[in-house]
């Protein structure tokens, strides 16, 4: 099926006389006509649901549609975006570890790697995503157990140079996670490119109507878990006597892992209801994106027009210094989401975004609805001076997701915020 009809039909076919949309499955637990068949479930020699923690029918279809829409061999749904973003990362380190992650990347995923966990006695090591590969290999320690990037990062809007940072992860002898929540597989594919692991926040353009939490982790199965580096897949797992993920589950080792035990453990589950909307989100993603991106690409070159702009981010621009990445990664097109830094200080900024009428003021990006940030009173302001100038966040720098509306009705929206800071 070609990515549109996945959208629709992937996850889930109704056989004779059943309902055409997945239903909604609302109950924690399940029943089983002997103790024997429970006992295989919980041994993992058996597929089936005996707790909604670790799967369920309503969440488990929409889990086959986002491996089908990547391009994966299995997916794990998680309760947010930012619990993805630790399972994927919790299911390869130890104490001890070191993993490596780009700069720019989400403030919240940011202060995930820079304090929780080296709490955990995990180290990271944050990399210039513009550096050479032979730069970048310096980071690289024998412990060494992941690399991170986003497709396009929150909020800087830079691009990611796929194949760089999988040549780097290859020379680590590590997988690389790619966080593809601004991209979308309808947009992006990083398994194409050498990524390994993907992850979601659901919450954005997957659902789309601002409506459900919702993370996601998706198996790639294409990195060699066979090694001794990463024994916790190819050697026995006493808490389900011995059991040998590689042995057992092939290329989907890594995505039962981390269900069988992280799910198990540490319970972010989703809610039946919130993969119910994910999925019916999922269903018209693709008529979605087109008008993100048409809208933002529009909104992007007004503002780079204005002279109370001093610079604006996003890769649609043919003056953007990631544009050539863009097309090489995303041909046909991008988020909805733009940044831009009014020239000013963050007075003036906050002050421009009291005045929009349109657009909301939320802490929240990409669904259909336009929303503006300024990340440095709100997302970013956690982070030191010197952790948000490396982010490149500034005082006058705003972030905007462009939603479906009239483009129109956007722009005479932000000229009227303009026009009250003159």
């Amino acid at each position: 099926m070609k990515f549109e009809t996945q959208c629709l039909h992937a996850g889930y076919s109704p056989k004779n006389g059943e309902p055409r949309v997945q239903p909604i499955v609302q109950s924690t637990t399940y029943t089983y006509d002997s103790a024997e068949s429970i006992g295989k479930l919980f041994d993992l020699q058996e597929a089936g649901f005996f707790y909604t923690r670790l799967a369920n029918p309503t969440t488990n279809a929409a889990e086959e549609k986002l491996a089908a829409l990547e391009g994966g061999v299995a997916a794990l749904c998680t309760a947010s975006g930012q619990a993805a973003t630790f399972y994927a990362l919790m299911n390869l380190v130890e104490s001890g570890d070191h993993f490596i992650s780009t700069t720019n990347i989400y403030g919240g995923t940011y202060n995930l790697f820079a304090h929780t966990f080296r709490k955990m006695g995990v180290e990271v090591t944050f990399v210039n995503q513009d550096d050479n590969l032979d730069e970048l290999r310096k980071a690289i320690r024998p412990n060494t157990k992941a690399v991170f990037g986003e497709t396009i990062s929150n909020p800087t809007l830079r691009v990611l140079d796929i194949e760089k940072f999988a040549a780097l992860a290859q020379a680590a002898n590590a997988p690389l996670i790619i966080d593809n929540t601004f991209a979308t597989p309808y947009f992006c594919r990083p398994f194409e490119y050498g990524a390994n692991i993907v992850v979601h926040s659901t919450s954005k353009y997957l659902d789309g109507h601002a409506v459900a939490l919702g993370g996601a982790i998706i198996d790639g199965g294409n990195f060699n878990w066979e090694q001794e580096k990463f024994r916790q897949f190819s050697q026995p797992d006493i808490t389900y006597h011995g059991l040998v993920y590689t042995r057992t589950f092939g290329k989907a080792a890594y995505a039962v892992k981390a269900r069988v035990q992280l799910m198990r453990d540490l319970g972010a589950t989703p809610a039946p209801q919130n993969s119910f909307l994910l999925n019916l989100g999922m269903e018209t993603l693709p008529l979605r994106m087109k008008q993100h991106y048409a809208n933002a690409q529009a909104v992007a070159e007004w503002l780079e027009r204005h002279p109370m702009v001093e610079r604006v981010n996003y890769p649609g621009l043919a003056s953007s210094k990631d544009y050539e990445l863009k097309q090489k990664y995303m041909p046909n097109g991008l988020c909805g989401v733009l940044s831009f830094e009014l020239k000013g200080d963050k007075q003036t900024a906050m002050k421009w975004l009291d005045s929009l009428q349109i657009i909301s003021r939320e802490v929240h990006v990409a669904d259909i609805r336009s929303c503006a940030l300024h990340p440095a009173t709100s997302t970013h302001r956690q982070l030191s001076d010197e952790e948000m100038r490396a982010a490149n966040i500034t005082p006058g720098f705003i972030r905007l997701s462009i939603g479906i509306e009239n483009p129109e009705d956007l722009l005479a929206d932000l000229q009227n915020a303009f026009d009250q800071i003159k």
